[in-house]
């Protein structure tokens, strides 16, 4: 069995993101994709897909929204995550501060 990674490992409890976030599963799930049935099977401890957790993190934990998500993105940030970390960090504590400051 592969092991997971530290990364996967902060986001395995769907349903604690989802509690933090303050949704419901009808509010949480379907905006990446999944029906609050799915959801609720994954939240028991259903062995979620390797997307749906992409698409949790991407939405969830990124603050993404997924009609911003472009697939040649997604190749860009997992390539600065494996060669550049420093760098995809920096990026990505510029862009959280952007966010903030324009709310």
């Amino acid at each position: 069995m592969k092991k997971s990674s530290k990364s996967s490992a902060k986001f395995a409890n769907p349903r604690e993101i989802r509690r933090k976030l303050g949704l419901n599963q009808q509010q949480f799930w379907p905006l990446i994709g999944v029906t609050q049935s799915g959801g609720s099977r994954y939240e028991s401890g259903r062995r979620m897909p390797a997307p749906v957790r992409e698409l949790l993190r991407i939405v969830h934990v990124e603050g993404i929204p997924l009609n911003q998500v472009r697939g040649d993105d997604h190749v860009l940030v997992r390539y600065l995550k494996k060669k550049r970390p420093g760098m995809y960090r920096d990026l990505k504590a510029a862009a959280l501060l952007e966010r903030k400051s324009r709310k």
